[in-house]
């Protein structure tokens, strides 16, 4: 199924043509439940790794926090089975009884923990994109591969998961690794990504307020200069009309590749290599949500009818499961000069 993000209220760079040249293309991902297969772009989904290269571990450190149990994949899986069938049971029923015994007592096995991980913990897949799929996706430097792997380990390294980057030929793959190795635990529930499959779909972009120059945000915060657009700006805008170019305009909410990094938790710093000094590009937003009640107006088309909460579906802005720094984004930036200098992990 496709996803389509409505328009735009305006042509923020008719309107403004100073910001017509710092125009980027992104492209949404739009994860959605599925099942996909090696050969799929895919959020939490299986890769196509090659059956003679050994899967990557993290050798830590690992250092529990003695105060959150830590949970295989499995457990996690298991226990979000229980709670989405126990949401489709009538809501006439109190939620306690709504359990069945044995689904109270794995419930009750899961939230017992495990054992922490002793040793290296193999690296979870978090997301894989093929080129045919994200065309402005282009490995860095003169690599030729037509396939991104994005996996973490599901700890904090050390207030979030460390990330690595693959970058490969899929036509090179003729024999895929069918079980890769799992964590035996993993930190937090919200480190392991429900399997989604995507909908890419490209979008205009520009950049936050406070990544333009003075005499820009100057102009987008004086209401006079939004008067020529008419009713298309909402008057509720009219104290801070540059919270109406954040919100309606600037940048899309939800996983994306490309495009312009988005700020919130920090003003913008510099995002250089660490190698060469060259100024890094922004490869992969990884999201906590789609949206947030400041971007629903981003909320593609097709997912608006399920896009309320409800019992069945208590988050459907967060159709990965994901949360990272308790609800913020993980934006990766790449070297554009070579994949051999390390990438910048960046969370907003």
């Amino acid at each position: 199924m496709s996803r389509t993000t409505p328009a735009r209220p305006l042509d923020v760079a008719a309107l403004f043509p100073r910001l017509a040249p710092l125009a980027r293309t992104a492209t949404r991902l739009h994860p959605h439940p599925g099942s996909p297969s090696p050969h799929d772009s895919s959020v939490g989904g299986p890769l196509l790794w090659p059956a003679d290269e050994p899967w990557p571990h993290c050798d830590g450190p690992h250092v529990w926090d003695r105060v959150n149990p830590a949970l295989s994949p499995e457990d996690v899986r298991q226990q979000r089975h229980i709670r989405d069938v126990v949401a489709s049971r009538p809501s006439g029923i109190p939620e306690r009884e709504r359990y069945t015994p044995e689904e109270r007592a794995v419930d009750q096995r899961i939230a017992a923990g495990r054992p922490w991980p002793d040793g290296p913990v193999p690296l979870l897949p978090v997301a894989q994109l093929y080129v045919r799929d994200v065309p402005l996706l282009r490995p860095p430097g003169t690599v030729t591969a037509d396939l991104l792997q994005v996996l973490w380990c599901p700890f904090d390294h050390p207030a979030h998961p460390r990330t690595a980057l693959y970058w490969r030929s899929a036509a090179e793959v003729t024999d895929v690794l069918a079980a890769p190795p799992e964590p035996s635990a993993i930190q937090f529930p919200g480190y392991l990504p429900r399997p989604c499959l995507l909908a890419p779909e490209q979008v205009t972009e520009y950049p936050n307020l406070l990544e333009l120059d003075e005499e820009d945000q100057q102009e987008l915060g004086e209401w006079q200069s939004w008067q020529s657009a008419g009713p298309a700006v909402d008057s509720s805008y009219r104290v801070a009309p540059e919270e109406f170019y954040m919100d309606q305009v600037s940048h899309a909410p939800g996983w994306k590749a490309g495009g312009w990094t988005r700020w919130g938790l920090t003003d913008p710093v510099d995002r250089v290599c660490e190698v060469c000094a060259s100024t890094m590009d922004p490869l992969l937003t990884i999201a906590s949500a789609e949206w947030d009640p400041s971007s629903e107006s981003w909320i593609p088309e097709e997912d608006r009818a399920r896009s309320v909460q409800t019992a069945a579906d208590p988050q459907p802005w967060n159709p990965t499961m994901l949360d990272l720094a308790r609800g913020y984004d993980l934006q990766l930036h790449v070297c554009p000069v070579s994949p051999d200098h390390p990438h910048l992990e960046l969370v907003q």
